[in-house]
């Protein structure tokens, strides 16, 4: 599969419009276990929680088998069956703020591909504006890499150990209702995160898998219980390992300088499943 396959797909864009309501928030609230006060008109929003907005609607018959949308529309048709969140960047210029009128403007940035120990694999990098009266808030590279069903025996990357416990850390138990949950809030139809028949017996993973940007705002969010007056301008992760249900994981932050931070996911095994830097105001 050429990288020219794909040229004519990138720099398309489209543009989506919506409004912070207040129940996505309340909602994000609960599932992430916070003890928040209920949220009112002009409170600003946490990082990444404007992934509660300009959520896909896809009709349902305009699902595939594995519950995205079927090929096509704005995102490249690659027929390629496994679609991943592979890791993304963020620059927070000014908060969002609930009730508020936003609009996010998404081109497709880059298309390229290349085989890896498990075959093929196509990676899309997507932009983002998501805008408010006051202009631009939030500018956003969205990385999706889509991979061939690995042989049986097929290789595998070699784990990666995470670095050690960090200055800060938490616990997280994902079960079923909490993957459950995130799919809902964020109108994420794909089965690897709540249909285990489909997961285990159709895509071959031993359990449900963890979503990436659920997992990225648990790292967020354990800095901003650690630092709650603390104002986020920049964000980069990277999913390296995935995390399934079967098991509790751990969220860990390090700071590193007089405005950075490190964080990082750590499976039960101790390896590393993401990366992420967070850079303060």
């Amino acid at each position: 599969m050429a990288d020219s396959t794909y040229t004519d797909w990138i720099g398309r864009s489209e543009t989506q419009h919506d409004t912070a309501t207040l129940a996505p928030i309340a909602a994000m609230s609960a599932t992430l276990d916070r003890d928040d006060a209920p949220p009112r008109e002009g409170d600003a929003l946490p990082p990444l929680w404007h992934w509660l907005y300009f959520l896909p609607q896809h009709r349902h018959s305009e699902l595939g088998p594995d519950g995205h949308a079927k090929l096509g529309g704005f995102l490249p048709p690659v027929p390629l069956p496994r679609r991943m969140w592979a890791g993304g960047r963020l620059r927070f210029h000014q908060p969002l703020c609930a009730g508020e009128a936003i609009e996010r403007v998404s081109r497709i940035a880059n298309i390229s591909n290349k085989q890896g120990q498990s075959g093929e694999l196509v990676f899309v990098t997507v932009q983002h504006e998501v805008r408010n009266a006051n202009g631009v808030a939030i500018e956003e590279e969205h990385d999706i890499v889509y991979r061939e069903a690995p042989a049986p025996g097929a290789p595998t990357p070699p784990p990666q150990a995470a670095p050690g416990g960090g200055a800060f850390s938490r616990t997280i138990v994902p079960d079923p209702v909490l993957l459950f949950r995130y799919s809902a809030l964020t109108f994420n139809g794909h089965r690897i995160h709540y249909d285990r028949a489909y997961v285990t017996e159709v895509e071959g993973y031993p359990g449900l898998i963890v979503h990436g940007p659920l997992i990225a705002t648990l790292l967020l969010d354990l800095l901003r219980r650690e630092r709650p007056q603390a104002r986020v301008t920049r964000f980069a992760f990277k999913a390296v390992r995935p995390i399934f249900d079967l098991h509790a994981f751990s969220v860990h932050g390090q700071p590193e300088g007089e405005h950075g931070v490190q964080l990082w996911a750590r499976d039960h095994e101790g390896f590393l499943a993401m990366t992420a830097t967070a850079e303060l105001a």
